[in-house]
């Protein structure tokens, strides 16, 4: 199993990993809004013998200080629960932090992505329309972001998704 950078002869395939693993297509279509906008910053792949098997994308995000949106995050049926969704999320972390990004924001499940350190306290004080129990945020970097408050807004293809 490898993680890599997405490239070109990847997307049917993560459009396939995203319908799949969610199940519809709306998340499909968001990675294929964002790659077509320009805001997608980052799209890692897992590859298993060849296939992909997993993705993870980082977008671009209007906030007070550089940040990233992370998702989705998407693995097959078949490979969940295997590790493969959590080693794309902490290569895209270390990505991010390696190129000075100073925070992540997630809309998730906090007690999914709590372990990598994703904090809903440390969310709040951000002003967004997905403010709320599943908009987390984590800072890079540091242990604190360099502002606590402020408007947020992700990229407009997220706003499809209803």
């Amino acid at each position: 199993m490898i993680i890599r950078s997405e490239t070109p002869g990847d997307i049917a395939a993560i459009r396939i990993v995203e319908e799949l693993a969610f199940g519809r297509s709306a998340e499909a279509r968001l990675v294929d809004d964002l790659r077509a906008a320009g805001d997608s910053v980052f799209s890692l792949v897992a590859v298993d013998h060849d296939t992909v098997v997993g993705h993870a994308l980082f977008s671009r995000m209007k906030a007070p200080f550089p940040a990233l949106a992370l998702g989705p995050v998407a693995v097959l049926p078949e490979y969940r629960r295997t590790g493969i969704g959590s080693r794309l999320i902490r290569q895209g972390i270390a990505r991010s932090e390696a190129a000075g990004w100073l925070g992540v924001f997630v809309l998730g499940d906090p007690a999914f992505y709590r372990r990598f350190g994703f904090d809903v306290g440390k969310a709040s004080g951000f002003i967004s329309p997905y403010a709320g129990p599943h908009l987390m945020v984590l800072p890079l970097g540091a242990n604190e972001l360099p502002v606590t408050a402020g408007c947020i807004e992700y990229a407009s293809a997220f706003a499809k998704l209803g």
